[in-house]
């Protein structure tokens, strides 16, 4: 894959910014983009794409225009909003209600944060994928900018001190809580993990928004976790 133009990480920046308040809009071209991160290793139309933990829906939205057979697994009702797509299922991505190797593609966009056993999840996503499938996965480290979430970047004070000083800023109570819905996942871990399956091939780990050296980022250890931002992993599945 090649590295994305400026214009369109500063398009994704300013809708990243603009979340809160216009979050179909923002939703809607990382939907796009993540789309056409996929389809840099082939076309899905007529391919099953499985998308798990895609909140409202507007990944598998966004793949079903694409000619894509796209059906949508989260595991909190609540997040699916007023109108989830057609046909979504409420599961945990730790057992999904498929057969082995049913996907040509299975999707993971911004989840693995917020799940306790990275290992067991990604394991469930090859394990529905067919042999020469293809993994998406990106998620938000701890150490990103983003990766305290709404209480960020107070994160990298402690995730409690950041947290209280969320609420009483805003008055309101925070929607994550490190340990329970929001975890500290590292790059290099990730991707020693990774790269020791021997069911998967690592196709590309770069940084999901970086307009330039968005590979050459990741192979930097130390300085990695800090400016990566979000990690995006594309994987092969293995025969």
């Amino acid at each position: 894959m090649k590295d994305p133009s400026l214009r369109r990480s500063l398009t994704l920046f300013r809708a990243f910014l603009r979340e809160q308040q216009e979050p179909e809009r923002c939703y809607t071209l990382l939907a796009r983009d993540a789309a056409d991160q996929v389809e840099a290793y082939g076309a899905v139309k007529d391919r099953i794409v499985v998308d798990v933990g895609g909140g409202g829906g507007y990944f598998t939205e966004e793949f079903r225009r694409r000619g894509a057979q796209s059906f949508l697994f989260e595991p909190d009702p609540a997040e699916l909003g007023a109108k989830p797509p057609e046909g979504s299922v409420v599961a945990d991505g730790y057992l999904l209600p498929l057969a082995d190797g049913v996907a040509d593609v299975t999707f993971s966009s911004n989840v693995l944060e917020h799940v306790d056993d990275p290992q067991t999840f990604l394991s469930e996503m090859v394990r529905v994928t067919r042999p020469g499938g293809l993994i998406y996965v990106s998620f938000t480290n701890w150490y990103s900018p983003w990766g305290g979430h709404e209480w960020a970047p107070w994160h990298f004070l402690g995730a409690d001190r950041a947290r209280a000083r969320y609420e009483r800023r805003t008055g309101k109570k925070a929607k994550h809580t490190l340990g329970e819905n929001l975890f500290a996942h590292h790059i290099g871990p990730t991707l020693r993990q990774v790269r020791a399956r021997d069911d998967v091939s690592v196709v590309s780990a770069r940084s999901r928004y970086w307009p330039f050296l968005a590979a050459g980022i990741t192979k930097v250890p130390g300085v990695r976790e800090f400016a990566t931002w979000n990690l995006l992993l594309i994987l092969r599945r293995c025969p």
